[in-house]
């Protein structure tokens, strides 16, 4: 039995899960991947060197995040916010993608209600 920490689901078959990109493909590419070289955007798509980058979800909850970021959809699970959050700034960071206004605004919101959440990443 694998669990989804995102909705709280418990899947007892693999194809009731979808592998999601942490920051999805077509944020990264508004975020600067548009202009990486094919090889980093490929690096990136199939980053197995950080924990959080690619992570194993619900179908459905990976269906209704789709390309959006934390300022339009956040984790079904309230106690998997705060662990989303820093996922997705330290995914961020370690590729040294950009945040919009919009973003920015609902990552500093988000966090007040996760102070002690330590962000880890290494840069590429």
């Amino acid at each position: 039995m694998t669990s989804s920490d995102s909705d709280q689901q418990h899947v007892t078959e693999p194809r009731g899960l979808d592998i999601d990109h942490m920051a999805p493909l077509a944020e990264a590419w508004d975020s600067g991947a548009s202009q990486w070289t094919a090889a980093r955007r490929q690096a990136y798509a199939n980053d197995l060197d950080a924990e959080r980058s690619l992570v194993a979800v619900t179908a459905k909850t990976n269906r209704s995040k789709a390309d959006q970021d934390p300022a339009e959809w956040m984790p079904p699970a309230a106690d998997a916010r705060c662990t989303y959050l820093a996922d997705w700034v330290a995914t961020k960071l370690r590729w040294n993608l950009t945040v919009d206004r919009t973003e920015r605004s609902a990552l500093r919101d988000l966090a007040t209600t996760c102070p002690d959440t330590p962000i880890n990443y290494t840069p590429v």
